[in-house]
């Protein structure tokens, strides 16, 4: 089974991606033949700044393999680097029904928050699928606001095949329902495109504050409060114990217990949790060369499947 996910670099990486996607790609490398890329090409639709985008492709690299990706079981690379990619794109794109894309939320949304309706957003799903096909991957981990765009690429590779032949593998989405949607500061998913987000890495102090802005009601410290509804419990849950989250539970409807006092304890528990992996990010920024030929070496690997399944499209549609 071939496994493929993707992360785009459009800033610093925050919890809702660990838990709705890195998590996931890690635990997954031990369960199938496993492909990851950063992908810079969909980055462009929403961060067109060039020295900014070439940092942050670096800061992805280096927090993904600190938080525990196992490069001997994954292929790691960087989605410009396969620029078989967009010439796939344009094959796809002339077999997707532009009423596909009219229907896809992804882009409502962000058009809906203010980023400007370019084709380059409009025709977001058509790369993604791109990214998908082109590898024949057979089982895609997503969050569930991405389930549309698996069923786009779903639609296209049937389209394709139909038209041209069985060239590409259908694939499945993975979708791992307890971990689906992460609450951002606000209550929102949590997403760097709503400005909502609680870095992994960071100076302590930073992201301490970050944590303690977390939007909550107005009740006060002796109020009895209604841990189902807050976003802070939520949160709390991806890093405590089931006995440390009851606590907190109980504290919340006994009152006496402020939102001050669970927010500290949120910041404690992530300190904890990611101690490790703040520890293994030092060693790797030491040593910039050793990830640099890790995405050499990933980029080398992804090409030579990529061109396999080229070589395939190209001479069904006739242009080899």
């Amino acid at each position: 089974m071939r496994i493929l996910s993707g992360i785009q670099p459009s800033g610093k990486l925050h919890i809702g991606n660990y838990f709705g996607m890195m998590k996931q790609a890690v635990e997954l490398q031990k369960k199938g033949e496993a492909f990851l890329f950063i992908a810079d090409f969909h980055s462009l639709t929403t961060n067109p700044d060039a020295a900014d985008l070439r940092e942050r492709v670096t800061e992805v690299a280096v927090d993904f393999l600190a938080c525990g990706l196992d490069t001997d079981k994954v292929c790691f690379f960087r989605q410009s680097d396969v620029p078989q990619v967009c010439e796939l794109t344009w094959m796809l794109n002339n077999v997707c029904p532009v009423g596909l894309l009219q229907r896809a939320h992804s882009y409502k949304d962000k058009v809906a928050k203010g980023f400007e309706p370019n084709n380059g957003l409009f025709s977001y799903p058509v790369l993604m699928a791109s990214d998908i096909l082109l590898y024949q991957s057979d089982l895609v981990p997503v969050g569930k606001d991405q389930k549309q765009h698996i069923e786009i690429t779903r639609d296209l590779a049937i389209k394709f095949n139909e038209r041209y032949g069985d060239v590409f593998t259908v694939p499945d989405c993975f979708i791992p329902e307890s971990v689906a949607v992460i609450p951002g500061l606000d209550g929102q998913k949590m997403s760097k495109s709503y400005n909502n987000t609680i870095p992994i890495f960071g100076k302590e102090k930073a992201i301490r504050k970050i944590v303690m802005s977390i939007v909550t009601d107005s009740k006060g410290l002796d109020d009895p409060k209604d841990p189902d509804t807050c976003n802070v419990v939520t949160l709390y849950k991806l890093f405590a114990s089931e006995e440390q989250v009851n606590e907190m539970k109980e504290r919340y409807r006994a009152g006496g217990y402020g939102y001050g006092h669970a927010k500290q304890a949120l910041f404690e528990a992530m300190q904890d949790y990611f101690a490790p992996m703040r520890k293994r990010r030092e060693e790797l920024l030491a040593n910039m060369d050793y990830v640099h030929e890790i995405l050499r070496k990933g980029a080398a690997r992804a090409g030579a499947e990529a061109e396999k399944t080229m070589d395939k499209v190209r001479k069904a549609v006739g242009i080899r």
